[in-house]
């Protein structure tokens, strides 16, 4: 029975890994590639609509959609937020957002209601609103598939049953500053922080993982995607990025998933569950001549992480105010406008102006989501 998959965010990193995965797939022939969407990048997005024949599109700049309709006059081209939520929403089984924000969030709670699976890469969807999201899909029987690499890597290493599970230990690289002093960290710039060791990603992802804040959000997404106390979360540094995950058990054994830093293994693992199949060749894992380094974080040097677990353990509408205070605060400083002190100045200070509300609905969170991106950017000037 073909697999018909949609992809938010086609044209991003993710999801063009993620078309990369399905044309390199054993059984290519059970994929079908039914809507795909994206911001504005007709450069990458005309060629994957020639090659992959969708049913529909959708592309939120206007000018591109009138292109699109002149280039494509059969094809159903889509744009503003319904458009997105018709591409996410009809024909197909597996939603895969790999967009970054609150964009993808209201689609994915659509497609829930509509008994879509999801292959998730939006962290922005569980960070915020994962009490929502978690409740629809039990209540509708959907599978939420991490693409993440260290959730996958949880996922992978639990099998999927976390009745035996003690702790999860999530790795992380440290970034390009895990050497640097803070005196050092603070007088970085933009492209000193965009120079990550093991990971080519994108720009806003790699500057939360230079201060760990991306870390501390995959912290609040392994909480609700595995229904784990913070106690129980464990972050530590491995600068190799070659053991990408693991768990601990109750009898004290602990297993993990290692191998080279691909994200095609975890965007395969998310279209092919519960199933391994060939695809994409990756390097073999060489167990020679390697040295493996585990650390404790440093949360006097990366305080985002600590400020992640604060609002995580807080939870609510805390998390939310985390995650869009923090947005603002990296787009200033890739910006060259703040420091990076200013990123996690911006968040305590978010944190500290928020009225709390201990079970928000998705209006609370949207709301949450507006009044502190208008608070960071009133403090930023």
């Amino acid at each position: 029975m073909k697999k018909r998959v949609t992809i938010l965010g086609s044209t991003g990193s993710i999801g063009t890994q993620a078309l990369e995965v399905i044309d390199k797939i054993e059984n290519r022939e059970d994929f079908v590639v039914e809507g795909l969407a994206c911001n504005s990048n007709l450069e990458k997005f005309i060629p994957q609509i020639k090659k992959y024949n969708p049913k529909r599109v959708y592309i939120s700049d206007f000018e591109g959609y009138k292109k699109l309709k002149y280039e494509f006059p059969k094809l159903e081209v889509l744009t503003s937020n319904s458009g997105l939520i018709e591409v996410a929403t009809k024909d197909t089984d597996l939603l895969l957002t790999a967009t970054t924000g609150i964009v993808a969030l209201k689609p994915t709670l659509l497609a829930i209601e509509k008994k879509i699976d999801i292959a998730l890469a939006n962290k922005e969807t569980l960070v915020m609103a994962g009490d929502v999201v978690m409740q629809k899909a039990k209540e509708n029987n959907v599978k939420i598939l991490p693409v993440d690499s260290e959730h996958s890597a949880i996922l992978q290493s639990s099998n999927g049953d976390f009745h035996f599970i003690k702790n999860i230990i999530i790795t992380a690289s440290g970034g390009p500053f895990l050497n640097k002093t803070h005196e050092e960290i603070i007088k970085a710039k933009a492209q000193d922080a965009l120079k990550h060791p093991n990971w080519s990603m994108g720009k806003k992802i790699t500057i939360d993982s230079a201060t760990l804040m991306n870390k501390g959000l995959e912290v609040i997404e392994a909480h609700h995607l595995f229904n784990i106390d913070y106690e129980n979360i464990k972050v530590v540094i491995h600068p190799e990025s070659i053991l990408h995950s693991a768990v601990e058990t109750v009898d004290g054994s602990v297993i993990g998933q290692l191998g080279n830093p691909s994200m095609h293994i975890p965007i395969q693992f998310a279209l092919t569950y519960p199933k391994r199949i060939k695809g994409v060749e990756t390097n073999s894992f060489n167990f020679f001549d390697k040295n493996l380094t585990f650390k404790k974080p440093d949360l006097e040097k990366f305080p985002c992480l600590k400020l992640a677990y604060f609002a995580g353990k807080k939870g609510g509408i805390y998390p939310c105010v985390l995650n869009a205070a923090n947005e603002v605060a990296v787009y200033k400083f890739l910006e060259g406008k703040i420091n990076i002190d200013g990123i996690v100045k911006t968040v305590e200070k978010a944190l500290e102006n928020t009225t709390e509300i201990k079970e928000p609905s998705f209006d609370d969170i949207l709301n949450a989501d507006i009044e502190t991106r208008n608070f960071a950017k009133k403090l930023l000037g």
